[in-house]
Formats: structure tokens, sequence, C-alpha cells
């Protein structure tokens, strides 16, 4: 196996955890929900129903937000406003996890699964 494949393996699985931990803390905090695989199966399948819509010119970014949302909401108790609160509560929380990591590690990771983190 070649090195380039290897580190962009290894650098996807610590996205998607780090991804899954920002929707794990979200879903703890909003739906009070302690499943941290739940979380990161969650955020895997969000990124794959973002990727599959965003690329719809002028609109695509918004049907993905809400294909985002959609899959929260499917995958998390409540309704629309819950999965909306957790959204933007998992965005925060992805923004706080990768300054923290990316502060004391030095690495530009990013988090898998949360749009705009």
């Amino acid at each position: 196996m070649p090195v380039p494949f290897v580190g962009a393996l290894v650098a996807f699985v610590v996205a998607l955890l780090i991804g899954g931990l920002a929707i794990y803390v979200s879903a703890r905090i909003v739906t009070d929900v302690d499943d941290y695989g739940r979380a990161v199966v969650t955020a895997l399948l969000g990124a794959v129903g973002w990727a599959v819509v965003s690329w719809i010119p002028l609109i695509g970014p918004v049907i993905a937000l809400v294909v985002w949302v959609a899959v929260l909401k499917w995958r998390y108790p409540g309704g629309w406003g819950t999965a909306a609160v957790m959204g933007v509560a998992a965005w925060l929380s992805a923004l706080l996890i990768l300054f923290v990591v990316n502060a004391v590690l030095g690495v530009g990771i990013g988090a898998f699964g949360v749009p705009g983190a």
C-alpha cells in the first residue's frame, strides 16, 4: 500500500471521528442521547447526503444543508427544530474541537460530516 494512501486514510478516519465527536456532543446536549457510535455513523451519512446534492448549481449548498439536518432528524429523536438546534451545536462543537486539536497537535485537520467545519 502506498504511503500517501495510508496518510489519506488516517486523515479521513481522524476527521470522521472528530465529526462524530461534534455530533455526539450536540446529541448529548440537545437530545440526551449518549451513543458515540451512532454519532460517527450519522456524520458519515450526513457527509454522503451533503455530497450527493451539494454539486447542484446555485441552490446545492442550501439543499445539502437541509439534507444534513434531515439526517440528524432521522437519526435522533425530535423534530426539525431539534435537528436544526443540534446542527448548530454540532457545528460549534466541531469548531471548538478543531481549534484545540489543531492548536495542540499543529495539524490542519477538518471535521468530516459537519458542514463548514
